[in-house]
């Protein structure tokens, strides 16, 4: 086992190798009013980031995700942006101005929140093709986007 992995066991209690775990399933509702249900996202890579219209460093990753899932949706990647916030119109204000297109889910109740053990805002999490977690992002600074394209590449050449 690689230290990475011991390291995200200890601090997340989610692995960051072949031992991943299963990531924990959801239903939330979306931007477009629809149910999403992690689990029927299998055989796609998908990356979950948990954040906040309150949250500078959110605002400021926001565009750079857009770009990932522009540029990796058509290779089978999936982007969810996990809104925490327990009322939705500051966070589709903020959306309106940047205008996403990924889609965006709600969890005012804060299901998914702990049960991804979310502690630092945004956080990452990256869920390979058999519904694992292979890795799990807290905090964001500026150039951690080479290091999500770097996950997501990884993920979907397995």
């Amino acid at each position: 086992m690689r230290l990475t992995h011991y390291l995200l066991v200890a601090l997340f209690g989610f692995a960051a190798s072949a031992y991943a775990e299963k990531a924990p399933d959801f239903t939330l509702k979306s931007d477009s009013g629809e149910n999403v249900r992690l689990e029927e996202q299998r055989g796609k890579v998908v990356m979950i980031n948990f954040w906040a219209s309150w949250c500078a460093p959110c605002r400021k990753e926001m565009p750079l995700l857009e770009e990932l899932h522009d540029r990796y949706e058509q290779a089978g990647f999936t982007l969810f942006g996990v809104n925490v916030e327990q009322n939705p119109e500051a966070a589709q204000k903020f959306l309106d101005d940047v205008g996403v297109t990924f889609p965006i889910l709600y969890d005012p109740d804060s299901t998914a929140s702990r049960a991804y053990q979310v502690s630092a805002m945004p956080t990452t999490v990256m869920v390979d093709r058999d519904g694992n977690v292979r890795y799990v992002n807290r905090g964001y600074k500026e150039g951690d986007e080479a290091k999500y394209r770097d996950q997501i590449r990884e993920l979907i050449r397995e």
